[in-house]
C-alpha cells in the first residue's frame, strides 16, 4: 500500500488510518509494496469484489456502513467456500481526502478485520474524479482439496438457504422512498431493520466448517436467490425445484408480502442477501440445520436437485409454477 514515491499525501493517509489495521507480520506495516501470506499446506481461497457509490450503496450512506459492506460481501464468498479469513487488500479511490469520512471508515473496517480475523495486508490508494470505489480482494485458508465450489450439486441433493431473503432489496427501495417505504411510513422499527440488512452484510462465516463438511456445492447469494440458483445449477449441469413458501422472509419483509405490498417475485430475484445457497445430499440436510442452529443461524430447506438442464422452477403454494420477469440484478 505504501510506496516511497508515492506523494507524501498518500504516504500520511495511509500511515493515518490504515496501518494500525495491519497486524498480520506478513503486511510488513505497510511499509513495503507487496505482502506475504503464509501457508502451512492448504489451499488458499481468493475473492474479489468491488462497492462502488450509486451502484452497492448510496452516496449519503454512512462511511461505516459503507466499509464494513465491502469488507463483509467478500468474507460472505469465503464462508461459502468453506474458507477461514486469512486477509485482505484494499484498493480505494477516493474524491477527496475527507477526514470526516476517513476515519469513521477506518475505524469500522478495523472493528471487523478483529472481528473476523481478517487482517489488512495492503493496497493501494487513488484519487478519482468519478464515483468513490472501494475494492477488496479477500484470501482465506481450506484444507487441501477441500474448497467447497458450484459444480458438485447432484440430483437429489436438497436446496437450502441461511437466514432470509428479500429484506436487503426492500432496505434499499425503504432508502430510495418506494413502495416499501410507503407501505412502512408508520413502522420505523420495521424500515430500520429492512435498511441495516442492505447497508450491513451479515456474512455466515460461522458456518464455514458446516458448508464444508456437508455440502456439495454452494455460493453466497448476492445478486438475487433466483439467478444465483441457476448460477449454480449452470455449473453443476442439474435443475431445481424450489417450493417458494418455504423461501425464509423476516417478519417485515413478510408483512409486506401478507399486506401485498410486495410480491414474491421481487424478493427471489432482489441482490444483496449474502446469504449461503448450498446443497447437501438429504441425509447431510439435518446436519446442517442444526449446525446453524448451534451457531445462532437460521438454516432453512427450500428445495430439491433435479436432472436436466433447465432453468429451476419456483412453484407457488398451490404447486403452480411462478413466470420471473428476472432472475437477478444484473450490472449491465
Amino acid at each position: 500500500m505504501a510506496n516511497p514515491q508515492h506523494p507524501s499525501g498518500e504516504d500520511s493517509l495511509i500511515a493515518r488510518y490504515f496501518k494500525p489495521l495491519a497486524t498480520d507480520p506478513g503486511a510488513f506495516g505497510l511499509v513495503d509494496d507487496a505482502a506475504i501470506l503464509k501457508s502451512s499446506g492448504e489451499d488458499i481461497v481468493v475473492t474479489t469484489d468491488a462497492v462502488v457509490e450509486g451502484v452497492h450503496y448510496l452516496a449519503d450512506d454512512p462511511p461505516d456502513t459503507i466499509a464494513r459492506k465491502a469488507l463483509r460481501v467478500n468474507l460472505s464468498d469465503l464462508a461459502a467456500k468453506g474458507a477461514t479469513p486469512a486477509g485482505f487488500v484494499l484498493t480505494l479511490a477516493l474524491r477527496t481526502k475527507d477526514d470526516g469520512w476517513l476515519k469513521p471508515f477506518a475505524d469500522a473496517l478495523g472493528e471487523d478485520a478483529r472481528s473476523f480475523a481478517c487482517p489488512l495486508l495492503g493496497g493501494d490508494t487513488v484519487s478519482t474524479p468519478g464515483p468513490q470505489m472501494i475494492s477488496i480482494t479477500a484470501f482465506g485458508r481450506v484444507q487441501s482439496g477441500r474448497m467447497v465450489g458450484r459444480t458438485g450439486a447432484m440430483a437429489g441433493d436438497r436446496i437450502i438457504v441461511t437466514g432470509t431473503i428479500g429484506d436487503a432489496a426492500l432496505g434499499l427501495d425503504v432508502l430510495k422512498g418506494g413502495a416499501a417505504a410507503k407501505a412502512l411510513a408508520s413502522d420505523p422499527a420495521a424500515r430500520d431493520i429492512l435498511v441495516a440488512r442492505y447497508r450491513i452484510p451479515q456474512p455466515r462465516n460461522v458456518l464455514a466448517q458446516a458448508v464444508r463438511d456437508y455440502a456439495s456445492a454452494a455460493m453466497d447469494v448476492s445478486d438475487g436467490l433466483a439467478g444465483d440458483l441457476a448460477k449454480l445449477c449452470a455449473a453443476s449441469g442439474v435443475s431445481a425445484t424450489i417450493d417458494t413458501v418455504s423461501v425464509p422472509l423476516s417478519a417485515p419483509t413478510a408483512g409486506l408480502v401478507a399486506r401485498g405490498a410486495v410480491g414474491i417475485e421481487a424478493l427471489l430475484s432482489g441482490g444483496d442477501d449474502y446469504e449461503l445457497l448450498c446443497t447437501l445430499p438429504e441425509a447431510r440436510c439435518a446436519d446442517l440445520i442444526a449446525a446453524g442452529r448451534a451457531a445462532g443461524v437460521a438454516v432453512t430447506a427450500i428445495g430439491t436437485i433435479v436432472p436436466g438442464n433447465e432453468a429451476p422452477r419456483f412453484l407457488d403454494g398451490a404447486g403452480g409454477e411462478l413466470v420471473l420477469k428476472r432472475l437477478s440484478y444484473s450490472h449491465f
